[in-house]
């Protein structure tokens, strides 16, 4: 049994807690104005205490994300902001077990430092505080997920059609072995060739270091910065279709995903096609694509480590 009590830090620490996941200023006081309540409400803090278990109770373990428990009814504002409080809860088995895993103090901090990420997409989208998907955030509260310079490394398992497509390439894998998942945070600055180089580097030597028990052949990633309409509109020398070079592909699919990279480069993705801004190669891309009726695609590709 996991043991959560009196985790919140509700003293003068919170600020600087919340200052090293970077969470915008405008949040911090709203915050810690919530974990004060939580600590002195029982009914909140069985919620938080119970949803903490629930999250770190096997950490380490490849599960993939994890949601969150739906936030008690009644609470209005606060509820958006719960499932924050429940990560804060959280950190204290999250940096014990980066420690136990040798986790460089700086990994660990850049790592956690998407929090205030998606709580500025939150403010930008919708004006207030909150989280978008606060379920991604099992991933790195649960040792799943490492930033290491510009891209993001996720332990992971083989789908089945990326296994058929690795197998079909004559390497010894198939559905459920180990890989790396690729994500491509946005607030990072530009995707460039050398950029990715580098993270890459860090990934080979982050996980043969730190997690010599698992071995990692493969780096995939799932993604609409791999659907190949996008050479029909960015310059050849460009940072996505160079990234896209990296990766064979395993399969396309074949349902619209087009919310997903208007959400990316505009930050809401129920913004009306119409209004899209056209400043960027990147912008026009998507926003003309779409004008023109056609539609967006998540493109599936890896390559070896």
């Amino acid at each position: 049994m996991v043991d959560v009590d009196a985790l919140l830090p509700v003293g003068d620490e919170l600020p600087e807690t919340l200052l090293d996941l970077a969470i915008p200023h405008e949040d911090i006081n709203e915050l810690i104005a919530l974990a004060r309540r939580v600590e002195r409400d029982p009914e909140l803090r069985v919620f938080v205490e119970r949803s903490v278990r629930e999250l770190v109770c096997d950490i380490g373990v490849v599960v993939g994300a994890r949601e969150i428990p739906p936030v008690p009814e009644g609470l209005g504002d606060a509820g958006r902001l719960l499932p924050v409080v429940v990560l804060l809860a959280a950190l204290p088995f999250t940096r014990a077990y980066h420690r136990e895993r040798g986790v460089p103090a700086g990994v660990t901090r850049r790592t956690l430092a998407d929090l205030g990420r998606h709580m500025a997409l939150h403010r930008r989208r919708y004006g207030n505080a909150g989280l978008v998907k606060a379920h991604w955030f099992s991933l790195h509260f649960r040792g799943e997920i490492y930033q290491l310079g510009r891209l993001q490394f996720q332990r992971a398992r083989l789908w089945r059609r990326t296994g058929e497509a690795l197998s079909a390439a004559g390497l010894p894998m198939g559905e459920g072995d180990p890989c790396l998942s690729i994500h491509v945070p946005d607030f990072r600055g530009p995707l460039t060739p050398q950029a990715c180089d580098a993270s890459l580097a860090l990934a080979r030597e982050f996980f043969a270091r730190h997690y010599p028990d698992e071995s990692y052949r493969v780096a995939v990633c799932d993604s609409w910065l791999l659907d190949a309409q996008l050479g029909k509109y960015l310059p050849e020398d460009s940072n996505i279709l160079c990234f896209q070079r990296r990766f064979r592909t395993s399969f396309q699919d074949t349902e619209a995903y087009d919310r997903v990279p208007v959400g990316f480069v505009f930050g809401d993705p129920d913004l009306p096609v119409e209004t899209l801004l056209q400043r960027t190669p990147v912008e026009r891309a998507v926003a003309s694509h779409l004008l023109t009726g056609g539609h967006w695609y998540c493109g599936h590709g890896w390559l070896e480590l």
